[in-house]
């Protein structure tokens, strides 16, 4: 994807700011104050376009992708150093409440920002509607206030899949707006029905595919593709029936048809029919006019070849694998100018931290840096025993099925010559595993060591292992790293520079419209359909395909599920994923997170290293961990709210 146009969003901020448009009130952060100068905001085609874009930044500012520190990173993907303390910590440590402020401005809650940005949606609205721009035509206006259709409905359900039932803000508030007249919260399925409502009424209108140049704006697509997760959110188990707290309700403020209750407290098949329908809908479109396809092997070829990226060495395997696993690593790294169509909707983070969810992932002591030091990260992303242990092997089952992988021998030498570090478990994996993970013995990447091949030691303290006199806080937790978004040509140079750059976060994929479908249809008990959208996924990472034989000792639905955590590894849907479902009790209790024995001494023996043991740090479930806080200031201020069960 061209970069130009999200840097372009980013700058176009500085235009709402100027006219104070991000300013709120206390309550609610939905009331920016107009100021006399707004309409020089519009006065032409290009103004009007850097306000719409404003309205875009925030997106970039509010999303889970790469979740290095924010709350979704409170899952069982992989943990941060102890001692760093940041959201996604508090937040699995059960920490949370309506007074807590992130200790580190990039990762907060998402209750003010996005309020704030839905004030800046209905701001330009507004404005639009009573200015005439130079040079904008009918045809702008339409497409214009359609964005703004989608835009709301996004960050709506951004609130929804937080906090469930909220406050629906449809419209400008002006600053004489009185605490009174700032809605409550509206009953979950209302909040799922006008979502919907936008987006079916900005598909209508929106193109399917965008330019290159405008790679990142709303599209038909993108509307249908939002608009079937937000109907598989409604029919899981949290929304559909079983929400721990059925008694929760409105004291003063009521939903229209619904009285002051907040949830469903029956199921609903229909639920379920209603959102298959919109997710083979998307999945169609993106097929369709949306233009969208998997990343193939000959694009990932000939990327890697004009990049001069070596296959990677993976003892055991032969050059088609190597071919696939890079076709995996340029899938989430190559943009759509590369011939990458996976991406439906993406953005670009701040460009200012951009290295936050990609080299701060890197392993310690890359190299040596010619002014003295060591270049490298900060290992800030460590995957967990069960994220290693839910990638399947080579013959496409889970390494607990498989025969070829003894469980006795799981942390025993795999017996490479010269590669003796790699353990059974990480050995005669599949594609993904080899593309986002790396390990002890592993190449981590071919060319990341000032061009040459960096491979894991995680046992010697001069190198990636535990060393707390010279890392301090930062020493991987678990002795295995993230590389999903380590670009497959990047390098660490000794002059301490590095080469890498932005790429979009993928806020919707390809792989997530045949994962929702086959969800939609295991659970309405549609096996073969099920199974057809499942192995569009599993043929595009290389492994087997499932037929109904394979059902005899996992389920479809376990299928399907632990398909959606390896294809979605990281990428800020396991948070929301644990809690629809209502696994999150079991997964996410006290002292089930495990990995490698990476931070007990330092300079280990490969038997001491190689132990399961538990994560040393506070995690803990609680069913008040469901929905997130709102803040307390919002609670006092406005009298129609209701704080979250358990806060």
């Amino acid at each position: 994807m061209k970069i130009n146009i999200y840097n372009t969003i980013y700058r176009s901020l500085a235009i709402a700011l100027t006219a104070g448009a991000l300013s709120a009130c206390d309550y609610l952060d939905v009331v920016p104050p107009e100021t006399a100068d707004m309409e020089d905001t519009m006065k032409d085609k290009q103004d009007a376009l850097g306000f719409l874009y404003s309205a875009y930044s925030l997106v970039g500012q509010n999303h889970g992708v790469g979740s290095l520190g924010a709350h979704e990173s409170s899952t069982d993907e992989f943990v941060n150093p102890l001692l760093w303390g940041r959201l996604g910590q508090v937040t699995s440590w059960n920490q949370l409440s309506s007074t807590t402020n992130s200790n580190n401005g990039l990762f907060q809650l998402p209750w003010v920002v996005t309020y704030d940005a839905l004030g800046q949606v209905h701001l330009f609205e507004k404005i639009l509607s009573e200015t005439y721009p130079k040079e904008v035509t009918a045809n702008d206006r339409a497409r214009w206030n359609a964005e703004v259709k989608f835009l709301n409905a996004y960050y709506h359900f951004r609130l929804l899949e937080n906090y469930g039932p909220i406050p629906i803000i449809d419209h400008y508030y002006s600053t004489a707006t009185t605490k009174e007249d700032i809605p409550g919260r509206s009953h979950f399925d209302y909040c799922v029905d006008r979502i919907v409502e936008w987006l079916d009424e900005a598909a209508a209108v929106l193109p399917a595919t965008v330019e290159t140049s405008e790679l990142g704006r709303a599209t038909s697509t993108a509307c249908k593709a939002l608009k079937g997760r937000v109907l598989l959110y409604a029919a899981s188990p949290l929304w559909n029936g079983s929400f721990p707290n059925p008694n929760w309700r409105n004291t003063n403020y009521e939903t229209p048809g619904y009285g002051t209750e907040l949830v469903s407290t029956s199921y609903s098949r229909d639920k379920w029919e209603r959102a298959r329908t919109a997710c083979e809908e998307a999945l169609a479109a993106a097929l369709g006019a949306g233009n969208r396809s998997f990343y193939t092997l000959e694009a990932s070829e000939m990327q890697r070849m004009s990049e001069n990226v070596p296959l990677p060495d993976i003892p055991g395997t032969d050059d088609e694998f190597k071919k696939k696993v890079m076709k995996m690593r340029y899938a989430m790294n190559a943009v759509e100018t590369e011939g990458n169509r996976e991406i439906v909707w993406g953005v670009i983070s701040n460009p200012d931290s951009y290295i936050f969810w990609q080299a701060d992932a890197y392993p310690h002591n890359i190299l040596s840096l010619n002014g003295g030091g060591n270049g490298g990260g900060i290992c800030a992303m460590a995957p967990l025993l069960y994220a290693v242990e839910h990638f399947y092997t080579r013959n496409g089952i889970l390494p607990k099925d498989d025969s070829e992988i003894p469980n006795s021998e799981w942390f025993q030498s795999a017996g490479y010559y010269g590669r003796e570090d790699i353990i059974k478990l990480n050995d005669k994996r599949e594609p993904r595993f080899y593309a986002w993970l790396s390990f002890d013995g592993d190449e981590y990447s071919s060319l990341i060591r000032n061009g040459q091949p960096l491979i894991i030691d995680t046992k010697s303290s001069t190198a990636q292992g535990y060393n707390p006199e010279m890392f301090n806080r930062d020493n991987n937790a678990t002795g295995y790293y993230l590389k999903k978004w380590c670009q497959p040509n990047v390098s660490w140079n000794n002059d301490g520079s590095l080469n890498a750059r932005q790429v979009p976060a993928p806020l919707i994929r390809l792989s997530e419209l045949y994962l929702n479908l086959a969800e939609c249809e295991a659970e309405l008990e549609h096996t073969d359909a099920a199974l057809d959208a499942l192995n569009e996924v599993r043929r595009h990472a290389g492994i087997k395909e499932l037929t109904s034989g394979d059902l005899s000792g996992m389920t479809l639905r376990d299928w399907v599920r632990n398909e959606r955590f390896v294809e979605l590894f990281a990428e800020g849907h396991r948070y929301y994923d644990t809690r629809r479902w209502m696994i999150a009790p079991n997964v996410l209790r006290s002292g089930v997170r495990e990995g490698l024995n990476a931070i007990a001494k330092k300079d280990p023996t490969f038997d001491e290293f190689n132990q399961r043991v538990k994560v040393d740090q506070p995690f803990q479930w609680d069913d008040r961990m469901y929905l997130l806080p709102i803040p307390s200031s919002e609670i006092y201020n406005n009298p129609q709210l209701v704080q979250s069960p358990g806060y």
